[in-house]
């Protein structure tokens, strides 16, 4: 199989795109992670920076290996409006991307032949750099990586594979003198372009178990899990907000506050996601910040139900949302 055969097959698959890159070292990106993490900017963050001696080496997953396969697989659907009473969740979020994006990097590898490994989600490869490298997406400063099609609104995977095929160039662009994302973020954990502070990221704090800190609790909104305002802002995201305006409303796009606070299958539902897995109590925490933000009379009695029990992370925050909300009635 050709790469331009390879190409054909990913697109014919529904893989948004698809790119090729040798299987070597990440030096660069390696050297980056182990920088960043001495001076803190991970927090408690663990992931693909936990161990770079794996996820930057590509060449030591699978015994052979000599060609990455990075594809990109778009998640974007327009949004509802936001009604009162109801929480945000980030896009990423709203459908197993990642579960579709894995079946078909495994039928790509069973078509390519000889032996291969399939990454989807996981610590043991860093997905942007193979991505960068193979042309699929560039670095933006807000960190994503950004694809010509599809923007930032895609979850990425990569195939590591015996196969030997000509690499695909990377993409010749980047951001430019546009600083829309770092100008956007309320809480300046993009002021170092290209490097994000996890320690003053929205998106780190609702993922986070210690309380978030006060500093940031009104720059949350709506929002119960992750952020998108650096992509939601970015230019290149208006192209695939154009092509899709007219499809149908992500129905999973917002949660009710009430729901979130009382139900008792809330980490069932949402098992896939990190946070749940650790801790269903983040959850309900984020919810509560979210009921002082925007919530209406209809979440004062689970919010005060809260404040006055026995749990003192989601009693504190209830208390917060309290007084916010009453400040907001003022």
């Amino acid at each position: 199989m050709t790469t331009a055969e390879l190409v054909r097959m990913g697109e014919s698959l529904g893989l948004d795109a698809v790119g090729v890159a040798r299987a070597e070292p990440y030096d660069d990106t390696e050297r980056h992670i182990r920088d960043r993490r001495a001076r803190g900017l991970f927090g408690r963050m663990r992931f693909t920076m936990a161990r770079p001696e794996v996820s930057c080496h590509p060449e030591l997953l699978l015994a052979g290996a000599r060609t990455v396969v990075s594809a990109a697989l778009c998640y974007y659907a327009p949004e509802p409006e936001l009604t009162p009473g109801r929480g945000r969740l980030p896009r990423y979020t709203r459908s197993d991307g990642y579960a579709e994006l894995r079946e078909k990097l495994d039928a790509l590898g069973r078509a390519i032949g000889g032996e291969y490994r399939v990454l989807v989600d996981t610590n043991h490869h860093v997905d942007r750099e193979a991505a960068a490298r193979s042309g699929v997406g560039f670095y933006g400063k807000n960190t994503m990586v950004i694809t010509r099609r599809h923007g930032s609104w895609v979850v990425l995977g990569t195939l590591v594979t015996t196969v030997e095929l000509d690499a695909t160039p990377p993409l010749a662009t980047d951001c430019g003198s546009c600083t829309r994302c770092i100008d956007a973020c309320p809480t300046g954990a993009l002021d170092e372009p290209g490097v994000l502070d996890a320690t003053r990221c929205l998106s780190y704090w609702t993922q986070a178990a210690e309380p978030v800190p006060h500093e940031y609790r009104a720059a949350l909104g709506a929002q119960v899990y992750g952020c998108d305002i650096c992509q939601e802002v970015c230019p290149w995201n208006r192209g695939v907000e154009k092509r899709r305006h007219d499809a149908e409303p992500d129905a999973g796009a917002h949660v009710d506050l009430v729901e979130w606070l009382e139900a008792d299958d809330l980490a069932a539902r949402y098992e896939r996601l990190f946070v749940p897995r650790n801790d269903v109590r983040w959850l309900r925490r984020n919810a509560l910040v979210a009921a002082g933000n925007v919530g209406d009379e209809r979440t004062r009695a689970s919010v005060e139900r809260y404040a006055s029990g026995d749990d003192e992370l989601l009693a504190e925050h209830a208390q917060w949302a309290l007084e916010r909300m009453g400040e907001r009635c003022r």
